[in-house]
């Protein structure tokens, strides 16, 4: 099997999903290795990086939840700010998307919206390590972390 950098490399643009915002901000210590080597490549441009905007309300809640709202603030930042890394608003095309992939593949309604956000931008891989993304490896090129850890 292909580590993690070699299957990267295949792409230039990959979506995102939020567990790998949240392994890395906590500072996971089994994924973190995997999300800094990630979001090193986003950083360097070795890829673009396309992130929905479900994935601003679910780094955050728990910072708003919380009573956290600076911390809720720089996850925002983070989003808005980092190199190469771009925010996909759910625009009718994405919802429009992400119904045809809930009809098609049987998947949650985030899980869509997530996936669908990568796929109209142009992505051709998506990251995660929820394996229930796999059903849609015919659209897109799933990396699921828990596959890569000890190959880097």
């Amino acid at each position: 099997m292909a580590d993690l950098s070699q299957r990267l490399a295949a792409h230039t643009r990959i979506g995102l999903d939020t567990s790998v915002f949240i392994y890395h901000l906590e500072a996971h210590p089994t994924y973190q290795p995997l999300t800094t080597q990630i979001l090193n490549g986003v950083q360097a441009g070795n890829q673009e990086a396309i992130v929905s905007t479900v994935s601003l309300m679910e780094l955050t809640v728990h910072p708003w939840r919380m009573n956290r709202p600076e911390v809720a603030r720089q996850y925002e930042a983070l989003l808005a700010h980092f190199p190469h890394l771009y925010l996909a608003d759910v625009t009718r095309d994405v919802a429009r998307q992400a119904a045809q992939l809930r009809a098609g593949y049987n998947i949650r309604p985030a899980d869509a919206l997530h996936a669908a956000a990568a796929l109209v931008s142009g992505a051709t891989a998506f990251v995660t390590n929820d394996k229930g993304f796999n059903r849609l490896q015919p659209l897109l090129d799933i990396l699921v972390l828990d596959t890569f850890l000890g190959t880097f």
